[in-house]
This record gives C-alpha cells, structure tokens and sequence, in this order.
C-alpha cells in the first residue's frame, strides 16, 4: 500500500489504538487502515476523521491540546501525554482539565460516560490510565466478581515490559501484571509473559533482548525509551493511588 506520509503523532495514535480497534471495543471499524498506519507510516485515509471517531480517547487529546496551546490533538506531544504519559502533563492545571472535561462532556454523557460526574474530579488526568480505572464500569465491579473486571483492566491500560526472547510472531516480557487483594489495586512482581507482536509477519517494532515495549491488550504498540518508561510507570502509580482512594471511599459509604 502507498499513501500520503503520516505525521510522527498521527502515527503513535494509531500504534497504541490499533488493538482495541482490532477487538471491536474502541472506535469505528479501522483497524486494517490504524495497522497500515502503524507499520509503515503512510496512509490514504483521513486520519484525523478516524480519531475523532474514538469517543474515548478523542476528548482528552482535544481538550489536553487546547490547554496545553497546542493546534493539533493529534500533535505527538498530546498522543504521548494521553497513552503513556508525559511531561505536558505537568503543564496544565489538573483540577482544571477535570472541571473542562466535565463540561464539555456534559449532557452528551450518556450511559458512556456516565461515571463521569464532579465526585470523579478528584481522580481525573488526560490520561488513558485514567480512561480505563476512572470512567470504564470495571473497577467498580471488582468487589462483586474480580476475575473478569481484573483483566479487562489490565489487559485494558498500557502496561510496560522488557523483552527476554523474540520468536516469529510473539515475544516474550517480563512484565508486571495487575493485582487486586480485595481492597486495592497493585502490581504483581514482574514476570513472563507471551505477546503478540506481527500480523502476517507485519507488526510496529523490531523488538530485541533487553528492549522495553508498550504492550496494549495481547499486542506490542510501541518501544519505550527510558524517559518514556519513567513516564508510564509514574502516571499508572498516580492513577493507582486515586482509583484505591476512590474505591476506599466507596466502600466506607457502602458501609
């Protein structure tokens, strides 16, 4: 496939949005076109349509550019900061970004959204992390039935892992899984596990030994540099601790 060059943000996005497109959780039905893009960096289609048919992820990259003072949410700065983090995170007043989101999200909630309310605020980043604990259903639901919510949640956030040995298709990482003891979420010690990493012999990165990976689902999206690592690991702690904040809170009004 040839195809117009895709700037180095619209790229990114399509690297970590590919999976959950590919499972038909998120967005319109692109994942073929998000591959492409991904993997060589070119494209026919108009990318920035397609972004913007991600209910989730579209809102926090619109609304992070516009604070930030940034003209293109698909800016690689702003893709960054959401899916993995990043330094223009510390750049915008938070309890701000909160009260726009909210707004701006307004009477469009819906059944979506619906988590999304000013007891939220507290916990609110433009963040993917954010996304997945604070308005998805499933962290409420781990005191119910813990299995299923649990991995959703951790397949469903962008987790990092260090490459141990590659195969054809797969790699394998060791990584750090999430953890549920019955009151708070953690992370597991870090440990093997076996990840996806080429379609049809295509995938995004050339892992080796010793690499560290973006890891989306059951899908390598990226390679991190130290800097980006630092940044995942600091905003998934920070999102930790407000989501068991949250849920503590929860369970004391349950009480």
């Amino acid at each position: 496939m040839t195809g117009r060059t895709a700037d180095d943000g619209q790229r990114l996005f399509a690297r970590y949005a590919f999976a959950p497109n590919d499972l038909g959780y998120c967005g319109p039905r692109e994942s073929a076109t998000l591959f492409e893009l991904a993997a060589t960096g070119s494209s026919d289609a108009d990318v920035r349509a397609i972004a913007r048919g991600f209910s989730g992820a579209w809102p926090y990259l619109a609304l992070l550019a516009e604070v930030s003072g940034i003209a293109d949410p698909l800016d690689e700065r702003v893709v960054r900061a959401y899916w993995t983090g990043g330094p223009l995170l510390d750049g915008i007043d938070r309890r701000e970004f909160a009260a726009r989101l909210l707004e701006s999200i307004g009477s469009k909630a819906g059944a979506y959204w619906r988590h999304l309310t000013p007891d939220l605020l507290a916990e609110v980043t433009a963040t993917h992390g954010f996304h997945v604990f604070g308005i998805y259903p499933w962290s409420r639901l781990l005191a119910v039935s813990s299995h299923q919510p649990l991995t959703v949640l951790d397949s469903c956030r962008i987790r990092w892992g260090q490459v141990v040995t590659v195969d054809d298709g797969h790699v394998v990482v060791r990584s750090r899984r999430l953890t549920w003891d019955g009151c708070q979420l953690g992370l597991a010690p870090p440990a093997e596990e076996r990840v996806r990493r080429t379609i049809d012999g295509r995938g995004f990165v050339e892992p080796v030994p010793g690499d560290w990976l973006a890891l989306h689902w059951d899908w390598v999206c990226d390679r991190l540099t130290a800097a980006d690592r630092s940044e995942l690991q600091r905003w998934t702690a920070w999102q930790l601790r407000a989501t068991n904040a949250r849920l503590a809170g929860e369970r004391r009004g349950a009480a």
